[in-house]
Order: structure tokens, then sequence, then C-alpha cells
């Protein structure tokens, strides 16, 4: 009887779980993801709300921010390192 399955610790994340290694799951990956996420939202809401052309152009603001914010975390050591990209 294989006991594989009891014989290793449960883990959320492995080496292997993933085929191209990291995936962005760094803490600048992360904040630069929902950043965005508010803006692409805030610009929906604009867009259902009338169009609302001042909301609308303030959250493409917000989501070119959010892309610059993971930018400037990864610079400052929160995301991936050269090393561990693919």
């Amino acid at each position: 009887m294989d006991k594989t399955s009891t014989d290793q610790p449960a883990t959320y994340e492995s080496e292997d779980a993933h085929a191209g290694g990291l995936h962005g799951s760094t803490p600048a990956a992360w904040t630069a993801v929902v950043i965005v996420l508010v803006g692409f939202t805030l610009g929906a809401i604009a867009m259902v709300m009338g169009p609302n052309w001042v909301l609308f152009w303030i959250s493409a603001a917000i989501a070119v921010a959010g892309g610059l914010v993971g930018k400037v975390m990864q610079l400052l050591g929160f995301g991936a390192k050269s090393s561990d990209r693919s």
C-alpha cells in the first residue's frame, strides 16, 4: 500500500507546483494587481454612471499608478529577483 500522502507534510505550495516557477507571487505583484483592479473597477463604474469622464480618467490614472507602484516595489526588493524568473 502506498503511503506517500501520509509520509509527506502537507504544504500550500511546493517548488513543483508551477511549471514556470514563481508566477509573480510576491508582495509587489499582489499590490500592483490590487491597485490596477481598483482602477478598472472604478472605470467600469464611471462608464455605467453616465459616462462620467472625469471619474473614468481618474480610474485610468489609478490603473497606471498600480503598474508603477509594482515596479517601484520590485526595485525596492519586494518583487521577484532576476534569478527567480525563468
